[in-house]
């Protein structure tokens, strides 16, 4: 496994993707609607900043509500989610995702319960 982004809530994706590209010099990798959200991504060296900006009542929407802005969860890259669910699952680990899903981008995604892993939402990722 290998780290793979950081998804960022916020109420404006292109003005942060425009803050932290004059701050940071990073530069769009990907831009799509995805599942009532705006999804932006912007390329850190090998990995991602994910940035959710809701555009619909939905997870991202009602996240802002409670936490306000900032780091909604943490990916983990792997070569293959099944076998990277089944690893946790033997470690009694709730997972928010029994099977993978399709995530931005195409990709396959599986969320773990943060109530397992620190208190931080994590989802595997399969490229």
């Amino acid at each position: 496994m290998h780290f793979d982004h950081a998804g960022i809530a916020t109420e404006d994706a292109r003005a942060l993707a425009d803050l932290y590209g004059d701050l940071f010099g990073l530069e769009v990798a990907h831009e799509e609607e995805f599942d009532g959200m705006r999804v932006v991504f912007l390329a850190v060296g090998e990995g991602f900043l994910e940035l959710l900006e809701p555009l619909e009542e939905g997870t991202i929407s009602q996240y802002l509500e409670e936490n306000g802005p900032g780091i909604h969860h943490l990916a983990l890259g792997t070569d293959d989610v099944e076998a990277a669910l089944e690893r946790v699952r033997e470690h009694d680990v709730t997972l928010i995702d029994e099977e993978p899903r399709e995530g931005a981008w195409g990709h396959s995604v599986a969320f773990l319960h943060p109530k397992d892993t620190g208190g931080i939402l994590i989802e595997f990722v399969e490229h």
